[in-house]
């Protein structure tokens, strides 16, 4: 079945500042045929892999400062952007996002890269699918890096995350460059306009407006979830029961202190439900897209993980 979507033109994403990476696409993804994937792929592909994943409303690019160290150290980088995001194609029917659309589509790219030896790196959206994927294949995991994230599975919304799902509604063409911005008051013009690069108008923000209903949390006032926000429970309980018995390799946690829905509580919750997890690497400064202060993060996982 064919899927109308848009692409973003490639001159979007010229000079982009401190990302001097070649693009790398398949359309051959199964299940996904005709759809442009996109992901860096950079350093030995006979290394341990970071797999990295963002999350909304931003792509690769968020990986900038953490990927050039796990390179210095001679490991392999991979940062996929999710269909709707980034270099992947956009499609322009708010319903062909769903939890399993994205989800499968990550199953599917780490089985045609063949990754082994991966430590998993995830943030936001990132987390919320990334966290279920090691119980499908757990050969192929050794490491974790977990940052400002959760594992929802209906439970009440809380009143952070009810807000945001309240303002993405009402703001259909979201403005992305000015939202990363308020939340990272240190990135520069042009890197906000790298964060507006993938969506030149709204009809490639589909994606951007759908994955706030996906999340697995209810309404304010509801005893139930919606259905768009329903599908991924039974998954993500799965991936509960996985990291808190069935994990066995390492994890790493890093903590932006002052992301205002992720935040500390959240995130020692979620330590506490993944088995052997490290006390968190709390920054002080970083807010929710804490891979902005990226760099002492990745320089600490390796050493966590002994790998330098």
């Amino acid at each position: 079945m064919s899927i109308d979507a848009v692409r973003t033109p490639e001159s979007r994403f010229a000079d982009l500042p401190d990302f001097a990476y070649a693009p790398h696409y398949t359309e051959s993804l199964p299940g996904y045929e005709g759809l442009r994937m996109h992901w860096l792929d950079e350093g030995p592909r006979e290394a341990a892999t970071f797999l990295c994943l963002h999350g909304e409303p931003s792509w690769s690019y968020l990986y900038r400062k953490m990927a050039p160290v796990f390179l210095e150290a001679g490991y392999r980088v991979v940062a996929p952007d999710l269909f709707g995001f980034g270099r992947s194609d956009k499609p322009v029917d708010d319903g062909v996002y769903t939890y399993h659309f994205h989800r499968n589509a990550l199953l599917a790219l780490v089985e045609h890269l063949a990754l082994t030896d991966v430590c998993l790196v995830v943030q936001d959206w990132g987390g919320i699918l990334g966290l279920t994927l090691p119980m499908a294949a757990p050969e192929r995991y050794t490491r974790l890096l977990v940052m400002n994230t959760a594992l929802p599975a209906g439970e009440p919304a809380g009143k952070g995350f009810a807000e945001w799902r309240a303002y993405n509604r009402a703001n259909p063409d979201l403005d992305v460059g000015g939202l990363m911005k308020r939340a990272t008051p240190i990135l520069k013009p042009a890197e906000v306009a790298a964060y507006d690069a993938p969506f030149p108008d709204s009809s490639y923000k589909a994606g951007v407006r759908r994955f706030p209903e996906l999340v697995m949390l209810q309404e304010p006032g509801s005893e139930r979830l919606s259905a768009s926000a329903s599908e991924g429970v039974d998954i993500s309980l799965a991936a509960r029961r996985f990291w808190a018995r069935d994990w066995r390799g390492d994890a790493f946690m890093a903590v932006g202190m002052q992301d205002p829905v992720l935040g500390p509580s959240v995130m020692q919750a979620l330590r506490e439900g993944i088995r052997g997890c490290s006390e968190p690497l709390e920054v002080s400064d970083a807010g929710h897209f804490v891979q902005e202060w990226g760099q002492p993060i990745a320089a600490a996982a390796l050493q966590y993980f002994r790998l330098i």
